[in-house]
């Protein structure tokens, strides 16, 4: 017989390891060498060997015996290993956990639990869509028409497939669960796993006789066109839910709904921050020294602002009341003017011959100029 190695080596830990540090070294290698998983021919035995390393380890009593006296001190406290039945209880529950991440979560060694099948009715997924809308139809809605491909409920049978209430029995073979439990027995144990019922694939219900209209799908394909609302005031990113226009339920249940995610294409001189409309508006020297007014474009039409004297550059003027409507029914938004102030760079004589004759103006005025009040800052 081969020599024993040491607990402690077999979980690879240090002897002052946790209590949570070999149960983690424990799981990490019973995973890696379960015959059911490892079939290199010296995993069984490498299996066994870890359990017994952690039937002792885990056990604070075992483990001081063993830590004192060896293996000397464990004659008649580990003749059990060797299979499941000489396992504590808390080895075992790790064992089922371990089991369970094997199969997904169906079931383990002598578990008798199983979680029932919903085979009722199952509302259906929702859908999503991506629908594209210019800046001023999400400023003023409108209505858009789209057209879908939508299985709806088969309005014979209710979406139950049968052609009558009277041609459903609950299906023999899972007694209507819509699941089966198989067993099998192996050296480890009883391993049990849980499964679709392959005679009703999960309904829990067998049709003698199948609905006419839809073939016994319970639902019927259609194509159909679906009017969508587009309200004023929506924006990039809002959704909007039309009911029932998802993916089909199952069993008779209803199906989800349509959700329309709306992104707003931008316009080639507006801008929305919110429901504010903005707009960079070109002003000359002239204009925003004297001050004038001027029809300003809106989303709404051509709306009359003034321009007052020495507007700077930068400068942002509010025309109330000329964006766009609140979407939850507030106060309607403002245009924003952002005044660009433009110096003309072709000028006719005349023009030129006046700009020269302000300049005079400017210097023999006695007052301190735009150009001396910069400089003086650096005095």
């Amino acid at each position: 017989m081969a020599e024993k190695r040491d607990y402690y080596e077999v979980l690879g830990i240090a002897k002052g390891a946790s209590e949570d540090e070999i149960k983690k070294a424990y799981r990490s290698l019973a995973k890696k060498y379960h015959p059911d998983i490892n079939k290199s021919p010296d995993a069984e035995a490498k299996f066994k060997e870890i359990n017994e390393a952690y039937e002792v380890l885990s056990d604070p009593q075992k483990r001081q015996t063993y830590d004192q006296f060896g293996f000397a001190g464990m004659d008649g406290a580990a003749n059990g290993f060797g299979g499941f039945g000489g396992f504590s209880s808390g080895g075992f529950e790790d064992l089922n956990d371990i089991f369970s991440s094997f199969m997904g979560g169906m079931g383990g060694f002598g578990s008798s639990r199983s979680s029932r099948r919903n085979n009722g009715p199952i509302r259906g997924d929702d859908r999503y869509y991506r629908m594209n809308v210019s800046f001023m139809d999400a400023c003023f809605g409108k209505t858009e028409t789209i057209n879908l491909s939508v299985d709806e409920q088969c309005p014979d049978c209710k979406g139950t497939g049968a052609a009558t209430p009277g041609d459903i029995d609950t299906c023999s073979t899972c007694h209507g669960s819509g699941t089966v439990i198989t067993q099998q027995r192996t050296a480890f144990g009883v391993f049990q796993t849980q499964g679709v019922c392959p005679d009703c694939r999960g309904s829990g219900k067998k049709i003698k006789k199948v609905c006419p209209h839809c073939s016994g799908q319970g639902y019927i394909n259609k194509r159909v066109s679906v009017d969508v609302k587009i309200p004023a005031g929506i924006s990039t990113g809002q959704q909007l839910r039309v009911s029932g226009k998802g993916e089909r339920g199952s069993n008779g249940g209803p199906n989800g709904d349509l959700f329309i995610e709306i992104n707003v294409l931008p316009h080639d001189k507006f801008e929305r921050s919110g429901k504010d409309i903005m707009l960079d508006i070109p002003v000359s020297a002239v204009d925003a020294t004297i001050g004038t007014t001027v029809d300003i474009p809106t989303i709404h039409g051509d709306v009359s602002m003034k321009i007052p004297a020495g507007t700077q550059d930068g400068a942002k003027l509010r025309l109330r009341g000329k964006g766009v409507v609140d979407l939850r029914g507030g106060k309607q938004g403002d245009q924003i003017c952002t005044v660009r102030v433009k110096v003309d760079t072709k000028l006719s004589a005349r023009e030129k011959e006046l700009y020269k004759e302000l300049q005079k103006l400017q210097k023999n005025s006695g007052k301190e100029s735009i150009w001396d009040k910069f400089k003086n800052q650096f005095s």
